[in-house]
């Protein structure tokens, strides 16, 4: 018989994988009596699982919703698809829950063993993932995000060599603070050991982290959080285009579309003023077509010009219509006149 903390696992874990269990075959599937069964049951009750009886001769045992969401027992099967998943999540994210996934999968990698993280790496090896711009967005190694997000949680320095954006390659070595997702990047907040100052890195010209070992007492962060402090650093590079545009659309409806990509002002209930600083037209211009309402641009000249580009090409698709297979454009198929 095996002890009663292995039994309550698997007590937990059958309960966690069926919606009702008859006492008999719970038990039964247990290798114990009846009275066993309800001490381990209310075992559970005590760990704050909430475990519903139903009495009577087909009386038998459910796990209910309870208040706090408990720990969880999952098997291996389970374990690769959730970090698969979470992997996901932190590379072609919903907006705002980019951050978690990583906190999340840094506490699945933790205890994951050996033989199921090469089967993790394995699966996601072997797949592609592009965003609907046809960019790759799995260019960060989700096991970089984890080792940083893990040093950033043990408050423990970190080691990395990192390409500038003028191509210049050096080597840090940092006191980690917070990772922040910010728009199609991820970024790490950081106190630069040998600048003695706090510096923001892209991650994506992050290469070879690694802890320390070394641990270190957090320092105070010279912004209201993360993020600010991320944001007011990219404030301060100078970007070739400021865009401004005014849309036939309440404030409310932009924030949703492409609230992401894009800062909005209310005018007035049914016009918002759009800006963004970009080093590519094509961006705003993509972006504004998800909007889909009028608008006119404010400025700068330069879009103007791009949008009558793209005007032009789309009018002239349009123009053209359907076009027949490959090869065969503004001919009959073969055989249509004997068809006909």
């Amino acid at each position: 018989m095996a002890n009663t903390s292995t039994r309550t696992l698997r007590l937990l874990s059958l309960l966690q994988t069926h919606r009702y269990w008859p006492g008999g075959e719970l038990s039964e599937r247990l290798g114990v009596s009846v009275r066993t069964l309800r001490r381990d049951i209310d075992r559970l009750r005590e760990l704050g699982y909430p475990v519903e009886a139903q009495r009577g001769t087909d009386g038998g045992y459910q796990l209910a919703a309870g208040a706090a969401l408990p720990p969880l027992v999952i098997d291996d099967e389970e374990a690769v698809a959730l970090a698969v998943g979470l992997q996901a999540a932190a590379e072609n994210s919903v907006e705002g829950i980019a951050e978690v996934s990583v906190r999340v999968l840094a506490k699945v990698v933790q205890v994951m063993p050996l033989r199921l993280r090469r089967r993790v790496e394995a699966l996601r090896a072997m797949t592609e993932a592009a965003g609907w711009d046809g960019q790759d967005r799995s260019g960060i190694d989700p096991a970089v995000l984890v080792t940083l997000a893990l040093t950033c949680r043990d408050t423990e320095q970190l080691r990395f060599s990192y390409t500038a954006a003028n191509g210049r390659p050096t080597d840090r070595q940092v006191e980690p603070h917070r990772l922040v997702r910010l728009g199609r990047r991820w970024y790490l907040v950081a106190y630069d050991l040998a600048r003695h100052d706090w510096r923001t890195f892209r991650v994506d010209r992050l290469a070879d982290p690694q802890g320390t070992g070394a641990r270190f007492r957090t320092r105070d962060l010279p912004a209201t959080d993360a993020a600010a402090f991320v944001r007011a650093g990219l404030n301060n590079v100078q970007r070739p285009y400021v865009v401004e545009v005014l849309a036939d659309a309440p404030a409310a409806t932009v924030r949703e579309r492409i609230g992401r990509w894009t800062s909005v002002e209310e005018i007035d209930a049914e016009h918002s003023l759009l800006r963004m600083s970009t080093d590519s037209l094509d961006w705003p211009i993509m972006a504004l077509g998800v909007l889909g309402t009028d608008f006119r641009v404010l400025g700068p000249p330069e879009l103007l010009d791009r949008l009558q580009d793209w005007g032009t090409r789309f009018a002239r698709a349009a123009e053209q219509g359907l076009a027949g297979p490959v090869g065969t454009a503004g001919t009959e198929p073969e055989g249509a006149a004997a068809r006909g």
